[in-house]
């Protein structure tokens, strides 16, 4: 199983950087960040500097989304990026559900998303790319090069479409159940498509907080920590609420009975620990969807997610304990999972 790390681009970006070498030296192959570019720092700068201090790192937006650049300029961006360091970018996509409603406008359509991931990946691989009766190719792409477009995905259309269209699946959430859901119709559309399921790759990206043991006030506390991943991931069950009604066969009620209490959600707190707009957020949920408690228990969930098919495994490290839990990662659970 790879692992991941996944920041916000708070400032300093030094402090970005530093986290993302220290995650590397700890054996994650994968380094993420948020892309909103109202609410924190341009990742793609950040970017920049953190291939420039790692050697081996894969990064990418986790996730972009095909409204706030244009297709052309994204391409372009991680195009350069491969170009000055080696093929080591991702793009993660979806409907840009922060950096859409910061700025006023509605999140992207699936229709959007698909046509940008085909634009995108192939301008991006050096191939040609037609941007509404322009056909456009960048002449200075090197042989060689490749940008995989993972998408993020949660309601049943889109899972389909991951499944027929993007190189990887983004879930983001951890619980054992809705992953092996989700990933089965993933597995399933992409059959239907014509294409092997094996080359979907499976990212399942969480808070995980590391405890010194499982006593109540260990738990208490990492719970509060991780609280505010159920309430970002209830705006998207809100969006899927709305669009298929509360019980629908088309999405599981494990993951909508829990958003009854939402009451509304303030993007200024967004991913943030103490976010006063998660506090509906039951500790059944934060036990479901991300992983805490000691080193044992992440490794025993990350086996039974490995086991689901899961690829890699993306630490959101949103909290109080950042380089702790890269460290007690690098040292316990990455060598027991992969040993």
């Amino acid at each position: 199983m790879d692992f991941g790390l996944v920041l916000q681009t708070d400032p300093p970006a030094s402090r970005v950087v530093s986290l993302m070498k220290r995650a590397e030296r700890n054996g994650f192959r994968y380094g993420w960040t948020f892309d909103s570019a109202v609410l924190w720092q341009e990742p793609f700068v950040i970017y920049s500097q953190i291939l420039a201090n790692t050697t081996k790192l894969t990064v990418g937006p986790m996730v972009t989304n095909p409204g706030t650049r244009t297709w052309e300029v994204t391409a372009s961006t991680f195009a350069t990026l491969n170009d000055m360091f080696g093929n080591r970018t991702v793009c993660g996509i979806g409907r840009g559900d922060s950096a859409m409603r910061v700025a006023g406008r509605k999140p992207n359509t699936l229709a959007r998303i698909s046509e940008a991931m085909k634009v995108i990946r192939a301008l991006g691989s050096g191939g040609e790319a037609d941007l509404g009766g322009t056909v456009i190719k960048f002449p200075w792409v090197k042989p060689g090069a490749e940008l995989p477009v993972w998408m993020a995905a949660y309601g049943p259309k889109a899972l389909k479409m991951t499944g027929e269209e993007a190189d990887g699946f983004i879930l983001q959430l951890s619980d054992l159940y809705l992953t092996e859901y989700m990933v089965k119709a993933v597995k399933e559309a992409a059959v239907a498509a014509g294409r092997d399921p094996s080359e979907v790759r499976i990212c399942v990206a969480a808070p995980a907080y590391v405890t010194e043991d499982d006593s109540p006030e260990a738990l208490a506390h990492a719970r509060d920590q991780c609280r505010w991943f159920g309430g970002m991931v209830g705006n998207h069950v809100a969006d899927l609420v709305a669009k298929y009604g509360e019980h629908s066969a088309a999405v599981p009620d494990e993951l909508t009975e829990y958003i009854k209490a939402r009451q509304g959600y303030d993007y200024s707190h967004h991913g943030r620990s103490g976010n006063p707009d998660t506090e509906f957020v039951p500790d059944e949920i934060v036990d479901r969807f991300c992983v805490i408690g000691s080193a044992d228990k992440h490794i025993e969930k990350l086996n039974a997610l490995r086991e689901l098919g899961v690829d890699q495994f993306a630490v959101y490290d949103m909290h109080d304990a950042q380089e702790a839990t890269i460290d007690a990662y690098g040292t316990k659970v990455i060598p027991a999972v992969n040993g």
